[in-house]
């Protein structure tokens, strides 16, 4: 489903015939382009005259694309599609196929493509893309894509901003770059001369020189208030009630606001002022609509009346259907309407609703149903539209939505209650949430006698599964709280509830049957129970809680040790969300989280950074809210394989800040991540602290979710034997057979790592033989011992030792650890120096390089491997420079040679 664009967004207001000459700020707009900077920043105040700087200037340029921004583009997708639709105004040739068929974290760099192909086809002036507005923008996702653009933007491309207040992009980095034009209030001001030619010759005033600087110093060249105090002194014809209103132009501005709109407001006749304070609650203004508010019939008519008598009304398109009034000069209607007709406002608002609802704006209905006090109304609106915005992923909005209303509302309304409980979680408020599905059973229950409650809720899909939602939100519940019974329970009675063709409450419901079998331990019930899970979301054609569970599924195949499949699963759903038509693919971002961490683990900490980035630029628009603390504990991972444990712990500490208890069993611990981390930099002390508060002891029971304690408790006492030659052996030997025993077999990635640990323990005793036997069975057991790197070079010194012992073992021992012990000396320079290397030049080729080169052995080409890979042109070029170097050749064809030569292919 592709976004509306809204075409009166992409025209700039219409260039007025008398404007005064700006040429010093036309020459400053012109040498931004002479100098190739990115980015132009028109940054002041309201009233300082930036619309109108960039619309005259944007006249006389070519190739000029427009976009006025509201609240609407917030919402990701929606400001993606009007952000294509100005650059194809611009006279870019771009194909809107393109954008619908790109989800939304791949459509900048669809647009980045699309950006430099135009470029290359039709040479010429630069584009130029005009953001008017920008202020109203405050989601995080959209200022990502913005620095998104300018960083990887061609250089044709130049973008100008016009913004009350700076927005946060990366004007730092552009203005040391030299890359970055600004134009500031002190910039906009009228010289005493323009003010001048304005008043006298724009506005048709005779002022004395005298009189411009009074008002040229009174509103310190502030153009809006110099317009203001022009329209009040278009009827004072005798001099000296000129110079009597001069004198008393003082003042804070907003007094003398409310004194000349009362002035300009005092001289319009007696229906036009009563249009402009009815139509002050719109925040676009065309004919019907007004016509709809204010009960008339001429709302065309007056606007253009209007629009001629420069009564601040900005056009925004080129026909001059729409308007918006000057942003103060509306606050200033709104307030004189609260003022002098306050009893009329919420039938205003209301009417608006109306209006906006009948032609399919739901939240524009919404926003006026709101404002006007008409919360009932407001729910039932917002009932309707549910099922449209959750499909569309406008989460944010949502979620203002339910805070908006009063708790009475909500609290009457199953499906509402539902929402505004799964809002409560997000936030972390767990007792909040379990109140919110009390209060929809108690709605249910009372509906089924009450038909009159009944009838004000919407009838939708979303009601006639509430009975099965709310059982599933409740086992939601009880996973954050980790009462795995609870979540039995409760998702088993969804199941019953739900129909044999609710595909999404089945899916739903059988993921948290997967989750609590994953919780305890049990790895191939889970996998069974949860895959089943995803092909009922699959069945509802929901791709993108299909595509969260993947990122859940593929976590499940890690404890199964299964580290390859897992990659194999994430890649694969990186590709469904590239190709699909749908236009919120939320995951992406975890997608590469993941891919990222299964890098680190192969110590390809070049790759796993890269995948880091890519699911930076996406955002939290890409990735699943319980999620979103992910990216931090992975770029945390590779701050620890490359020795910084103080960086480490700072994107922890992010990582805490970000965490919320949801539907996923906490299996890692940030705590005991941390720990993990003090341990490897020698702070043992901080390490000890943690389990001293968190009650971890080698006495506890074996349990999966609190496994990962147990092995980094193990780590300590380990590494503070060798500190003090503290005889903890026996403890740590006696724990890890618990926690061997309750892997049961299934859990293949925690049996690997168990026996890791024992050989260690076997180690630090001086138990040489038996640490490397015990090294080689649990290496010979696991399923895909090759995708393990890091989960033996984190461990340091000891380890090293073990392998550099087991490498050059002669054949008939330990022939799986000593084959494993070469492949991570052999890919790991600082490891071991003597480790042969198969013939390269510079080392063997990484796992990432090795599927590089298998890549470059087929007949894709260098942009098709790039997309294959996920990663960008120049870091596929980077992966193919080292190949060459390693294989001591300079052509694909040679590296293609040289692998099959060395049976790499």
């Amino acid at each position: 489903m592709s976004t509306p664009v809204l075409a009166t967004k992409l025209f700039p207001p219409a260039r007025r015939s008398e404007l005064v000459a700006r040429p010093r700020l036309a020459d400053r707009l012109d040498s931004t382009l002479s100098r190739g900077h990115r980015l132009t920043l028109v940054s002041a105040p309201a009233g300082f005259g930036k619309t109108t700087l960039l619309s005259d200037w944007a006249a006389s340029q070519e190739r000029v694309g427009w976009l006025s921004l509201d609240e609407g583009d917030n919402a990701l997708p929606r400001f993606l599609a009007h952000l294509w639709a100005a650059l194809a105004g611009a006279g870019l040739d771009l194909d809107p196929a393109a954008l619908e068929a790109a989800p939304t974290s791949a459509a900048l760099t669809t647009l980045v493509n699309e950006l430099v192909r135009a470029g290359q086809q039709r040479p010429g002036p630069d584009w130029l893309l005009v953001l008017d507005d920008y202020h109203v923008i405050e989601a995080p996702e959209v200022h990502e894509a913005m620095t998104f653009l300018l960083d990887h933007g061609p250089d044709q491309l130049h973008l100008l901003v016009a913004t009350r207040s700076d927005p946060p992009l990366p004007l730092s980095r552009l203005r040391s770059r030299g890359q970055l034009t600004e134009v500031r209030a002190a910039d906009l001001r009228f010289a005493p001369a323009e003010a001048m030619e304005f008043l006298n010759e724009m506005m048709g005033l005779h002022l004395t020189e005298g009189d411009v600087q009074a008002l040229e110093e009174r509103t310190e060249g502030w153009i809006a208030g110099l317009q203001l105090a022009a329209l009040s002194l278009r009827d004072v014809s005798d001099r000296g009630d000129v110079a009597e209103f001069i004198g008393a132009f003082a003042g804070s501005n907003r007094f003398v606001i409310d004194y000349l709109v009362d002035e300009v407001l005092a001289r319009q006749g007696a229906e036009v002022r009563d249009f402009l304070l009815r139509t002050a609650i719109l925040y676009r203004l065309t004919g019907p609509l007004c016509d709809a508010v204010t009960g008339g019939s001429y709302g065309g008519q007056v606007l253009a009346e209007l629009d001629r008598g420069n009564v601040f009304l900005v056009p925004l398109d080129a026909e001059r259907s729409w308007y918006r009034y000057h942003h103060l000069f509306g606050d200033v209607l709104r307030a004189r309407l609260m003022a002098e007709y306050p009893e009329q406002v919420p039938a205003l608002h209301q009417a608006a609703s109306d209006w906006h609802a009948s032609h399919q704006l739901v939240a524009d209905a919404v926003r006026h149903s709101l404002a006007a006090g008409d919360y009932d109304r407001a729910a039932y609106l917002m009932e309707e539209a549910l099922p449209d915005m959750r499909r569309t992923r406008q989460d944010s909005v949502m979620l203002g939505w339910t805070r908006s209303l009063p708790d009475t509302v909500v609290r009457r309304s199953p499906v509402l209650n539902i929402l505004s409980g799964w809002s409560l979680m997000l936030a972390g408020d767990l007792d909040g949430m379990e109140r919110r599905l009390d209060d929809a059973e108690a709605a249910m229950a009372a509906g089924a006698h009450d038909k009159a409650l009944a009838a004000t809720w919407a009838d939708t899909e979303d009601l006639r599964t509430a009975p099965a939602t709310l059982w599933v939100y409740r086992a939601a519940l009880a996973q954050a709280r980790g009462d795995i019974p609870a979540v039995v329970r409760h998702a088993r009675r969804a199941l019953d509830l739900a129909g044999a063709d609710d595909h999404f409450v089945r899916g739903a419901a059988g993921g948290f049957l997967g989750l609590a079998a994953w919780a305890s331990g049990d790895v191939q019930e889970a996998l069974s129970t949860f895959s089943e899970a995803v092909r009922s979301l699959h069945a509802a054609g929901n791709l993108v809680d299909e595509l969260d569970s993947t990122v859940v599924l593929g976590d499940m195949w890690i404890s199964a040790g299964r580290l390859h499949r897992a990659r194999r699963l994430y890649e694969r759903a990186l590709e469904t969300a590239t190709a699909a038509g749908e236009p919120y693919p939320r995951a992406t971002a975890d997608l590469h989280v993941g891919l990222a961490e299964r890098d680190r683990e192969l110590d390809d900490l070049v790759s796993a950074e890269e995948h880091l980035a890519t699911a930076r630029v996406l955002g939290e628009h890409g990735s699943i809210t319980e999620n979103r603390h992910r990216w931090y504990v992975a770029m945390a991972q590779v701050r620890v394989a490359t020795g910084d444990h103080a960086m480490a712990k700072q994107l922890l500490a992010q990582a805490e800040d970000l965490y919320r208890p949801g539907s996923y069993p906490d299996l890692r611990p940030l705590a005991a991540m941390r720990a993990r981390v003090d341990i490897a930099a020698g702070d043992l002390t901080a390490a000890e602290e943690w389990a001293d508060s968190h009650d971890v002891t080698s006495d506890d029971d074996a349990s999966f979710l609190r496994e990962y304690e147990h092995l980094t408790l193990v780590r300590l006492l380990l590494a503070r034997h060798r500190e003090s030659r503290a005889d903890d052996a026996g403890k740590v030997l006696a724990l890890l057979d618990r926690l061997h025993a309750d892997a049961n077999g299934t859990r293949a990635g925690s049996l690997l790592e168990i026996g890791m640990l024992r050989a260690l323990t076997h180690h630090a005793r001086e138990h040489q033989l038996e640490a490397l036997a015990e090294l080689n069975q649990a290496l010979a057991a696991a399923p895909e011992p090759d995708g393990y790197a890091r989960l033996f070079l984190d461990e340091g010194a000891p380890m090293l030792a073990l392998l550099h012992d087991a490498a050059f073992r002669p054949d008939g021992e330990y022939d799986v650890l000593r084959q494993h012990a070469r492949r991570l000396l052999d890919t790991t320079p600082s490891a071991a120096p003597t480790a042969p290397d198969h013939g390269s030049q510079a080392g063997p080729l990484s796992e990432r390089e090795l599927e590089v080169l298998r890549l470059l052995d087929s007949e894709l080409t260098g942009p098709e491997i790039a997309r294959h890979l996920f990663v960008s042109l120049n870091t596929l070029r980077t992966h193919t420079k080292r190949i060459f170097t390693k294989l001591d050749v300079n052509t694909r064809a040679a590296a293609i040679r040289r692998g099959h030569e060395l049976g790499l292919l």
